[in-house]
């Protein structure tokens, strides 16, 4: 990217936060701080009033806009394509909002990247999993959870518990929410087990934002999942597959803690974390008679043990 490029970038990245520290900018252009501070004392030279604070960031005056922005194809075409993603995988209210902000983007584009975008529309599709259930909420989790914590203001949640089939009234403050094999997931401080807990949004039944402030500090959702997968204990798993049946694991072997692989031969070794070897079992047998356990010794004896049971429970 030259100069020029960059300098427009970093104009825009500092409008799009009310703080943008130099560190953040030097990864995103892979630049050095020296250059950063460089580049800031060009815009203000420009007439760009920028305000520094030593140790903070950088943030533009308020009341000071650029003209519209002119998007790239490609960037049109990555806002077309998140349309997609977004239509079929959050709730009504966020799709809503996301189409009203793709009129807007629309409303700049020349009409050659308009008409091309109306020609991808149609060649573009998520197609949603017919194995998982459909989500018929009547109300819109995701849009009040962000809400909830952007406000820092307690919500008032019915939420269906699927192990013990039953429904539970709760009073939580919501830390954050992460997409995660096909279903949204909310990270949220619970009054009832006055403790973190994490939900399904699709088991939400009812949820309001009350008017009771957050009465504690949360870590990031970031911090957070890094904290709980630190915590977890994890067991490594080795084992050799033939290679004619990989085609056949599909994204399973990422629910299941894939980490590598390499080829030996006509079979590849593939190594695993996971937290649940008696999970891992399970998965295991649905391909163990074209496939070896390296390691650990405890996985093949839980095996053994279930192969058992299966063999009794066949022959009787």
């Amino acid at each position: 990217m030259n100069r020029i490029d960059r300098l427009t970038a970093i104009l825009i990245q500092l409008q799009s936060r009310r703080v943008v520290k130099a560190q953040d900018i030097a990864e995103r252009f892979e630049i050095s701080l020296r250059t950063v501070y460089r580049d800031v004392r060009t815009l203000e030279e420009a007439g760009v009033p920028i305000l520094g604070e030593a140790g903070v960031g950088y943030s533009i005056m308020d009341g000071y806009r650029l003209p519209p922005v002119m998007f790239t194809l490609e960037e049109a075409t990555a806002f077309l394509t998140a349309e997609k993603l977004i239509e079929k995988l959050t709730d009504a209210n966020t799709e809503n909002s996301y189409k009203s902000a793709m009129y807007k983007v629309k409303a700049v584009l020349r009409s050659a990247e308009k008409e091309y975008l109306e020609t991808m529309d149609d060649h573009i599709a998520v197609v949603e999993n017919k194995y998982l259930p459909e989500n018929h909420q009547n109300i819109s989790p995701l849009s009040i959870i962000l809400r909830s914590i952007s406000e820092k203001r307690i919500a008032s949640m019915v939420y269906f518990t699927n192990h013990s089939q039953s429904t539970t009234k709760r009073t939580i403050e919501p830390v954050g929410v992460f997409f995660q094999a096909g279903h949204w997931y909310l990270i949220a401080f619970c009054y009832l087990r006055n403790d973190y807990r994490t939900f399904r949004t699709d088991r939400i039944k009812d949820l309001l934002i009350t008017d009771q402030p957050f009465s504690k500090e949360h870590p990031t959702l970031k911090n957070y999942l890094k904290q709980i997968t630190k915590e977890k204990e994890l067991h490594q798993v080795i084992i050799q597959v033939e290679n004619d049946i990989l085609r056949h694991f599909g994204e399973q072997k990422y629910y299941n803690g894939f980490v590598s692989e390499r080829k030996t031969g006509d079979k590849t070794e593939m190594t695993f974390l996971t937290s649940s070897l008696e999970g891992f079992a399970r998965w295991f047998l649905l391909f163990g008679d074209n496939a070896d356990i390296v390691s650990p010794l405890s996985l093949k004896k839980r095996i053994q043990e279930i192969l058992s049971t299966i063999g009794k429970r066949v022959g009787k």
